[in-house]
Formats: structure tokens, C-alpha cells, sequence
């Protein structure tokens, strides 16, 4: 079968490898579409970050491994013991290893399991034509939910729990930096909780434009509108419920803090590559805080899905679809260069 193989920075191979094994408690899918996430863009300019150089400690797995871990496909075989799953059901992937022991994982929080490892970064992942997964990572897909929006369950599950984390209620208002594809996923997750008051600060023409047309009516350019002026007016000099940073630069973490409200969050959904100074001062004078989001719960997953069921999401005008040999430029050069918002590979 036809797979991307990760083996270091700017170092991916399409190859042949043979088709996965299926073993007790698993399940072999068919790989519909596979995305092209931004933790995928860190690991191929300036990785490996996550991919492990040593055998990861849950799955024994070493680089080079299959990349991909955004992905929906075919159920095509099932492993002894399996019970839940069976040959042709449409599934989404919950891609977290986790160890089940560690305290995290007892309280429940597994995605901050103390070992986590993630399928497509620490396994072979679903950017090939075919992956076997534990059972307990499936999510079953709706008839109603396309194969299109099956693959982007992942990283929208990805800014719906960091939506919920700011806490944010109808009535009240957010702010989110980056309109990237967790930018605009967090813009949905806000809206499918009944949030209508979004500000949402992006310098890409062509993302505001993207965002805009997806029905957002309050979309600035930093560049010509100051952010913090903006939402202190917005809010009659309140501030905002909550401040979302999905751009991952220390300029909207600093606008963030200066944004938010006394009291309340600034919820980090970002990677950042390059150190950050982070202004404590202004978390001490209106005792705010930074709150850290990391993936999603199975809760995140079937919410995501509940909400794509109903009509809730939109991919029009910013998800776009690449063949498996077209990886390279049309899909890591493109996103990179920001000619691209989102990249499905078409498995």
C-alpha cells in the first residue's frame, strides 16, 4: 500500500509498506481522507517534536513511522475480541494512546495522560490506504456526516475543547486570534454553544475573506485595527469572556491579556516554536490566568459530531483536497506558504 513515511525534518517518503496486521482488539480501516494538521507542518520544518527518536513508552514505536492522525475510513476487518465495531461501519479516529494508570488517566483527563502518545505521530498513522487502530479510538459516523467532515472531526474536536475550557456562555463575548483551521473551528464550537458575540483577529486577507463568507461578522485585520481597542470597545471597556490564542505568536498572547476580562481566561491552543515572554504583570492586576488546552475527550468527539450531524459546519471555501503524490507541494509547501488554509489527502 501507498504510505507517507516520516523520518525527519523535510523528510517525508511516499512508499510502498505492506498493509498493517490486525490484532486482538483492533480494527483495519480503509483510509477515506487524511488531513494535513499544523503539528504535521512543525514536525516537517522544524521536527521531529513529537515523533519519537526512542521507542515511545505505550507503543514501543520509533521514527520512521506513518504520519497522519486526522482521518476517517472504512471498518474492513476485525481483530479477535472486538465487539462494538463490524465490517463496513464508517468511523472517525480518536487518535490518543494513553496508559490508563497514571493519575490524569484515573481522574478521567486521558488526554493528559502522563505517557500520551498519539497514532500518526508515535504509531503508524492514516496518511496510507489502510491503518489499524485500538478499538476504543472509533467514533461511529452518521449517515449524515460526509467523509469530508468524518476527517475533520479531529482537529475540530481539537478547538471545541478549547472553546468549552473558556467557559463562555450565551451573552457573552470571545475573541480569537488565528483563523486558521482551529481558529475557525473554535468560531463554530463558540456558535454551536449558543456564543454569537466572536471577534475574531487575523492579519490573512484571505482568511478573514474565508471566514467572513462562512457567515463571521466581526473579523479584523490586527495590522489596521488595533485588537485590544477594538474588543474594549466592543465590550463597553468589560473585556472579553474569554481570549482564545490559536496563532501561537507572542504578539496575540500579549493582545490576548490585554483583552480579556478580570477573572477570566486566555486559552492557549497553539504550538509555539519560538520561547515567550509572557507579560505576568497583567495577569496579576486583573488576577486572569493562561489556560492550556491539549486534544479533545471522547465527550469533545461525539459533541463534534452531534453538531456536523445537524448542519452545524461548514467546510465551503476553505478545505481543500490533494492525491497522496501531491504531498509535498501541494500540501506542506501550500499550507506553509499560507496558499492553503486546510488540506485533506484523498486516501
Amino acid at each position: 500500500m501507498r504510505a507517507a513515511v516520516y523520518r525527519g525534518r523535510e523528510h517525508v517518503t511516499i512508499d510502498d509498506v505492506p498493509e498493517p496486521e490486525c490484532p486482538p482488539g483492533h480494527v483495519k480501516l480503509r483510509v477515506a481522507h487524511n488531513g494535513i494538521c499544523g503539528t504535521d507542518l512543525h514536525e516537517y520544518y522544524a521536527g521531529p517534536i513529537f515523533f519519537p527518536t526512542e521507542p515511545h513508552p505505550l507503543t514501543g514505536m520509533t521514527l520512521p513511522l506513518v504520519m497522519g492522525h486526522e482521518f476517517a475510513g472504512t471498518v474492513v476487518e476485525a481483530g479477535e475480541g472486538v465487539t462494538a465495531a463490524r465490517v463496513g461501519d464508517r468511523v472517525t479516529v480518536e487518535p490518543i494512546h494513553r496508559c490508563g494508570s497514571c493519575p490524569p488517566c484515573q481522574e478521567g483527563r486521558y488526554n493528559v495522560c502522563r505517557r500520551i502518545g498519539f497514532h500518526g505521530l508515535m504509531a503508524h498513522g492514516g496518511m496510507a490506504e489502510y491503518t489499524v487502530v485500538p478499538e476504543q479510538m472509533l467514533h461511529r459516523l452518521p449517515d449524515e456526516v460526509s467523509w469530508e467532515l468524518g476527517a475533520m472531526v479531529e482537529p475540530m474536536a481539537v478547538a471545541y475543547h478549547a472553546a468549552r475550557l473558556g467557559g463562555v456562555g450565551p451573552g457573552g463575548h470571545a475573541v480569537v486570534f488565528g483563523a486558521g483551521p482551529i481558529g475557525i473551528g473554535l468560531w463554530f464550537a463558540l456558535r454551536g454553544e449558543g456564543v454569537e458575540d466572536i471577534t475574531v483577529v487575523e492579519p490573512s486577507a484571505e482568511r478573514r475573506a474565508a471566514l467572513e463568507r462562512l457567515g463571521a461578522r466581526d473579523v479584523i485585520d490586527p495590522r489596521r485595527t488595533d485588537p485590544v481597542r477594538h474588543v474594549m470597545r466592543r465590550t463597553k471597556d468589560r473585556g472579553a469572556a474569554a481570549a482564545y490564542d490559536a496563532a501561537g505568536v507572542e504578539a496575540s498572547v500579549d493582545a490576548a491579556l490585554s483583552c480579556v476580562a478580570a477573572h477570566r481566561p486566555v486559552v492557549s491552543v497553539a504550538v509555539y516554536e519560538r520561547p515567550l515572554t509572557t507579560p505576568l504583570l497583567k495577569l496579576v492586576l486583573s488576577e486572569s490566568r493562561i489556560q492550556g488546552s491539549l486534544c479533545y475527550t471522547a465527550e469533545d468527539y461525539r459533541r463534534v459530531i452531534e453538531l456536523m450531524a445537524a448542519g452545524h459546519y461548514d467546510t465551503e471555501g476553505w478545505v481543500g483536497h490533494i492525491p497522496l503524490e501531491r504531498l509535498h507541494d501541494e500540501g506542506f509547501a501550500a499550507l506553509h506558504a499560507g496558499r492553503k488554509m486546510k488540506v485533506l489527502v484523498d486516501l
